[in-house]
């Protein structure tokens, strides 16, 4: 059977065990709302390639704009939309920021994406 007419059937859902015994039910209005919220902020190229920095290794304002391609105060307004939802967490360190991802779910998203677009 080609791959993409293969059904998913729930893979890599842990909730899901036993597809004969599952009954139908939505996420609550809450979860869908926080899911396409975050599926809207890493839509914009922008804050995804800041993203991909900072998967890389923890950054400050500057050197995150010395690799990019734009301007310090775009950077600044984006890093604080990614820290608004959760994304990023900023660290003092002396008269500098750096940013980091929050936690170690954005690290599974980067890698899932990665091996999703290399097959």
């Amino acid at each position: 059977m080609d791959k993409l007419a293969q059904p998913f059937y729930g893979k890599m859902n842990p909730m899901v065990i036993n597809m004969e015994k599952q009954t139908t039910q939505l996420p609550t209005t809450e979860e869908i709302k926080k899911s396409v919220d975050l599926f809207k902020t890493f839509g914009d190229a922008t804050r995804y390639q800041i993203l991909s920095l900072l998967y890389q290794n923890s950054r400050t304002v500057s050197e995150i704009t010395a690799v990019m391609d734009v301007s310090q105060s775009a950077i600044s307004h984006q890093l604080k939309t990614l820290r608004q939802a959760g994304l990023v967490i900023g660290n003092r360190e002396g008269k500098f920021i750096k940013y980091a991802l929050a936690d170690e779910h954005i690290f599974e998203i980067f890698e899932l994406v990665k091996a999703h677009i290399q097959e």
